[in-house]
């Protein structure tokens, strides 16, 4: 019996490795899942795990974003992730799409996205993907189901934040409560039904967006931090170069300068954080936490009164740069930074790349599978090209180019405004170094071959008045983002 017993142990350990090696070739060849968060108007620092990084130069040392740091412990945290231009619907087209918003066509709030565009979303659903669509979409008043997508719970334009109409898949639906937890309930419900799928999840939080106020939070949220002050940086009261004095009181604008507001914003930023939370919490529990790509990002950067300003558009750091989290532990690994500057034009590659799908050529962002895997390729970027068409407020038609070490800002028809700035000795951007001959020659030169790489042109100046004396332009107070950014919905009184 003992003889039988021998011969038979081996035989056992042999099935086990056989197996151990199918359930491993099963789990290497299973195609990720995909979910994709992203806020509104979340500026980069505004997380706990960053204000711990920054020590005393942090703004909010106090603020706590609990899950949005649990995300960074347990992936990669990308610590210089930018939009290549900072408004809402054109960011959200540029990660769909991969490639700039001159190329996209979305440069503004107010156009539809095209129902036949080429993106993430359409190529993953052609490789046998589920792909839904959940919470804001913002591309103008946009109604119907979501382009490329075959499920959608969202809602039109800006919606409220309390008990926000949605639309099913087009079909007009009341709802009820706060509207980035409905957004949560859908999404969680969803990726419920579609666990047995490779599935790519959108999900769309409507926080931090103005109009805020302190009754469009949960009530649990309203009197969070109140009493917590911010910090100022030491560009808070330098105007940006097109900023003009107010006639009436001599005065530049003052931006978002004030403790209340940046208290209201900081709450809906926990609130976000919280639904972050029981996204991840769900994944956890449907047991698809290794097989899942989350990430977390924004569609801009937001001024909280640095250059005297508030809202985005600008292309001053605080504007274009992102908060960017990632997890994926059976590639990623965990509590990982990287430093490479990575784009909002990235996250399509990127998707495809890892759901072994081929990239079109048209894409002009880059896969950052090897970064977040611990390989810098050879060839990544040393710099980026944004872009900015004027639309509400005061900035100007501007664009630019960003190393890792310096900027330069051109505003076509005043080069009297042109901006040069080394991010390594002024990381706050207050001394224009334009002056400098050959610094500015040599960024032009790297301009000139990034705009003509990306396939960018100069738009056209505006004329003139032709009697300037009698129809001279007046001067434009920053009032809509002073008080808050509101993208077309008004002014708060």
């Amino acid at each position: 019996m003992r003889a039988r017993i021998r011969l038979f142990r081996p035989a056992v350990a042999a099935l086990i490795v056989l197996l151990s090696v199918a359930h491993c070739g099963l789990a290497a060849d299973r195609k990720p899942n995909f979910v994709f968060i992203y806020s509104d108007d979340h500026r980069w620092d505004a997380m706990g795990v960053v204000q711990k990084e920054q020590g005393q130069q942090a703004r909010f040392p106090w603020f706590k974003s609990p899950h949005m740091d649990r995300l960074a412990a347990g992936g990669v945290r990308f610590r210089n992730a930018f939009v290549t231009l900072s408004l809402c619907a054109p960011s959200r087209a540029a990660f769909l799409t991969g490639r700039y918003n001159h190329a996209n066509g979305i440069t503004n709030n107010s156009k539809s996205f095209p129902a036949g565009a080429v993106t993430h979303a359409t190529l993953l659903r052609e490789a046998g993907y589920k792909t839904a669509y959940v919470g804001k979409w913002h591309m103008g008043n946009q109604k119907g189901p979501r382009p490329g997508f075959d499920y959608s719970a969202s809602f039109v334009g800006q919606g409220r934040y309390n008990d926000c109409p949605f639309e099913i898949n087009g079909t007009p639906t009341p709802t009820k409560g706060w509207v980035d937890a409905v957004s949560t309930d859908f999404a969680v419900g969803w990726m419920k039904e579609n666990r047995d799928n490779p599935f790519s999840l959108v999900v769309g939080l409507k926080s931090a967006h103005g109009p805020r106020g302190g009754n469009g939070l949960p009530e649990h949220l309203r009197n969070l931090y109140t009493n917590e002050r911010t910090l100022p940086t030491p560009n808070c009261g330098v105007p940006a170069v097109f900023h003009q004095k107010d006639p009436k009181t001599d005065k530049f604008p003052l931006g978002l300068a004030d403790n209340a507001v940046h208290l209201d914003y900081l709450r809906h930023v926990a609130g976000l954080d919280e639904q972050i939370g029981r996204l991840l919490d769900a994944i956890d529990e449907l047991k698809l936490t290794e097989d899942t790509v989350v990430v977390y990002t924004s569609d801009n950067g937001y001024f909280l009164g640095e250059h005297n300003s508030g809202d985005k558009r600008a292309l001053y750091d605080e504007s274009l740069r992102i908060p960017f989290l990632v997890r994926y532990p059976r590639m990623f690994g965990k509590g990982k930074t990287v430093d490479e500057m990575v784009l909002n034009i990235d996250l399509a590659p990127t998707f495809l790349d890892l759901a072994g799908v081929q990239i079109p050529k048209k894409m002009q962002g880059a896969s950052w599978k090897e970064l977040a895997a611990g390989r810098k390729p050879a060839d990544w970027r040393g710099a980026f090209f944004a872009e900015y068409y004027k639309e509400l407020g005061n900035v100007p038609t501007c664009y630019a180019i960003r190393t890792s070490t310096h900027k330069l800002v051109k505003y076509p028809g005043r080069p009297d405004w042109t901006e040069v700035f080394d991010l390594i000795a002024d990381p706050y951007e207050i001394k224009n170094l334009a002056s400098d001959v050959n610094l500015t020659t040599k960024l032009e030169g790297e301009l000139t071959r990034l705009v003509k790489d990306v396939g960018y042109t100069e738009p056209k100046a505006a004329a003139p008045p032709k009697n300037p004396a009698a129809k001279a332009p007046r001067p434009v107070v920053d009032t809509h983002v002073r008080l808050l950014d509101f993208e077309g919905q008004g002014v708060l009184k």
